[in-house]
């Protein structure tokens, strides 16, 4: 009797073991801990790892020429799932996906011609109009700055949707937009970014949108570093039109090094909820620099492509998300809520409204 239950319990543990789904995560340049796209990414697996029982594993190319050695690696060893994280996996998940039709694959922000591809796209413009309108009501001096990663029509989307936001919000600002660079090391090149938005506070832009993955840790680095802007360091033509934050409690760190006639300066975040990053004196109490950030729900986009393979319900095709189903948003937390008004907080939701039911069209170029 005893050796029949162990039989049973070996029997009943090789089915279990066989039954769990089996995801393999191929990230894009910056890796998964890049605070932003990939680290998004990679906490919707780990949510369904949680939440699931499914198992997971990374792979973090070195270089993009890698990027088909991993996918490959993981349709080898038969995992049920493979997702290519960013537009730089198409070419390798498509290439993969049609030599293994009998697996499953997904790919985040491009769209794949292969059958058992699920592609994850987002309305990037949509999210990044509403943290522009933010920006736009909020500056103090009418100059706003965006750093993009990559120049590629992807990162175009969110300067576009940000500019008219900005643009929707107070017709007047004006945004100065540069991109890192033209290559995938755009994405992890923070030096870069930095000296950019160095450039961008000496044109007189308070607020910088940084969409440049690990990129803009520079630009956080920087406003970490300047904290504020000083009316006798202004361009020619730029000068304080309004004191938004006058009221706002403020560390002693930044009243000793922003004295006088100055006004604070802010980065917005991208993809995650970077808001924290501008906690710089770790008290959510006084004055927080990051103004917002722009929402791209990568990992609930993550998490349901999971939860669909593991229910047999798997879809290949193109699957959007944007404001209306929650793929795209702005961040309102302990960290920002001093910043952000209720009534500001009621026009952004007017505008959100308007964008969903179509009464506003946002740009995407």
């Amino acid at each position: 009797m005893k050796k029949i239950m162990m039989l049973a319990l070996a029997v009943t543990t090789s089915l279990a073991a066989a039954q769990t789904v089996r995801v393999g995560m191929a990230y894009d340049a910056g890796g998964k801990a890049d605070k932003s796209f990939n680290q998004s990414a990679y906490e919707g697996a780990s949510r369904a790892a949680k939440q699931l029982g499914i198992q997971t594993k990374d792979f973090e190319p070195s270089d993009p020429s890698q990027n088909i050695q991993g996918v490959r690696s993981f349709a080898k060893e038969g995992f049920d799932l493979t997702i290519g994280v960013g537009f730089a996996n198409n070419a390798s998940i498509s290439t993969v996906a049609k030599e293994n039709p009998d697996l499953y694959f997904g790919l985040i922000d491009d769209v794949s011609t292969a059958k058992n591809v699920a592609s994850l796209v987002f309305n990037e413009e949509q999210g990044s109009y509403l943290v522009g309108y933010l920006a736009g009501m909020n500056s103090s001096t009418g100059v706003v700055g965006f750093v993009g990663g990559m120049d590629i029509p992807l990162i175009h989307k969110f300067e576009a949707g940000y500019t008219a936001g900005v643009k929707a919000a107070n017709p007047k600002a004006r945004v100065v937009a540069q991109y890192v660079g033209t290559t995938p090391d755009a994405w992890n090149n923070p030096a870069k970014a930095k000296e950019i938005a160095a450039s961008m506070r000496g044109r007189g832009a308070d607020i910088i949108f940084a969409a440049a993955g690990g990129s803009g840790g520079g630009v956080v680095d920087y406003v970490r570093q300047t904290q504020c802007l000083k009316a006798a360091q202004l361009p020619s033509g730029v000068k304080f039109s309004s004191d938004n934050f006058k009221n706002v409690a403020k560390s002693s760190g930044y009243k000793a090094a922003c004295a006088g006639n100055t006004r604070p300066m802010f980065f917005i975040g991208v993809d995650s909820n970077q808001n924290y990053l501008g906690d710089f004196d770790k008290n959510p109490a006084t004055m927080n620099h990051g103004l917002t950030s722009m929402l791209k729900r990568v990992d609930n986009a993550v998490y349901a492509l999971i939860s669909d393979v593991k229910a047999d319900k798997f879809k290949g095709g193109e699957r959007r998300f944007g404001l209306k189903d929650g793929g795209v948003g702005y961040a309102v937390d302990q960290y920002n809520k001093a910043l952000i008004s209720s009534a500001q907080v009621a026009k952004v939701e007017a505008v959100k409204a308007q964008i969903i039911s179509g009464a506003i069209k946002v740009p995407t170029k």
